[in-house]
């Protein structure tokens, strides 16, 4: 266990420095900052004090060890725009953007797993075919498409809620619900494939023939074993709750984590851009290593290969 424990960890710090490098090089090759937050019509003497007040003058592999080095001391750079800190700036939005995901994951597992299973249970009935139409309809309608088409409904035409904003609870059901809906409808996809693949295994069947209650077959048997590939679909969800709110905090003008990265990709903010990319990376990675240590917990034969593989 010490040995696998040791090797995601190497693999999850791994990760975490390759998504730094590359969101590094990427924002640097994509505009000059300088230019950018001076103006263009800034004189040519003040953007090159610019950029030799934030060492955007150095090469880029300078750039990129001292960059590096900071990370290592717990430092991730101050905003170019006002100063501050970029971690202050970034840390202000996380109870915002939270307010939104982790409601929008509860819809998602209340609604997308009990679907699902459902669904399996029914399979080829009208219930099924009405969950997989909705799921498909969930699934490959965007999120700003379906954000928009609530604001249209519940705020223009029927005057029920706000368009955006944050100044009230009201404020938030419109995001939530469409960040909720499109996560529910992939749960409830995933979860039925992999209820259908475990109800026709031979266990099952050999379970029934013995005489055991359908319903104890399903519990006991049935949904621990699908819920192994499900529990992969929920931890990317989790790792991916900030980075999922992108999109929706800009069409409800939700002032989160996710409209901060747009803004500040829009001001070449590149301490900010970098620390949220770093945040979301560590989130996807925690997430990622959590699944891997349920899976042991699901599955007694995992557990078994991985402490006799020691």
């Amino acid at each position: 266990m010490l040995r696998f424990l040791t090797g995601r960890l190497l693999r999850a710090a791994l990760t975490i420095a390759m998504v730094v490098t590359f969101a590094f090089i990427v924002l640097r090759l994509s505009g000059d900052p300088a230019q950018i937050i001076m103006g263009a019509d800034a004189p040519p003497e003040a953007v090159e004090a610019f950029r030799a007040a934030w060492g955007l003058d150095a090469p880029l592999w300078q750039q990129y060890l001292r960059y590096f080095g900071a990370i290592l001391h717990g430092d991730l750079g101050r905003s170019m725009r006002d100063g501050r800190d970029a971690i202050t700036l970034v840390a202000e939005r996380i109870p915002a953007t939270l307010a939104l995901t982790i409601p929008a994951l509860v819809i998602k597992l209340s609604i997308g797993i009990p679907a699902g299973i459902l669904a399996a249970l029914h399979r080829n009935s009208l219930l099924d075919r009405l969950v997989m139409a909705l799921a498909v309809a969930g699934f490959t309608v965007p999120s700003f498409v379906l954000g928009l088409l609530l604001v249209l409904v519940f705020a223009v035409q029927l005057g029920w809620l706000p368009s955006g904003g944050q100044e009230s609870w009201r404020h938030a059901i419109l995001p939530i619900i469409t960040m909720g809906v499109g996560g529910a409808a992939v749960l409830a996809r995933f979860t039925r494939s992999a209820m259908l693949e475990v109800l026709g295994q031979s266990y099952i069947r050999t379970a029934s023939a013995k005489g055991v209650p359908w319903r104890d077959v399903v519990w006991g048997h049935a949904l621990p074993n699908a819920a192994i590939p499900t529990v992969t679909i929920v931890g990317f969800m989790v790792g991916s709750l900030i980075a999922g709110a992108v999109v929706v905090e800009s069409v409800f003008s939700w002032p989160g984590v996710g409209r901060l990265l747009v803004v500040a990709v829009g001001n070449r903010d590149l301490a900010v851009v970098q620390c949220i990319l770093l945040l979301v990376a560590g989130t996807m990675v925690a997430s990622n290593l959590v699944v891997d240590l349920l899976y042991g917990v699901l599955d007694p034969r995992l557990r078994a290969g991985k402490m006799g593989a020691q």
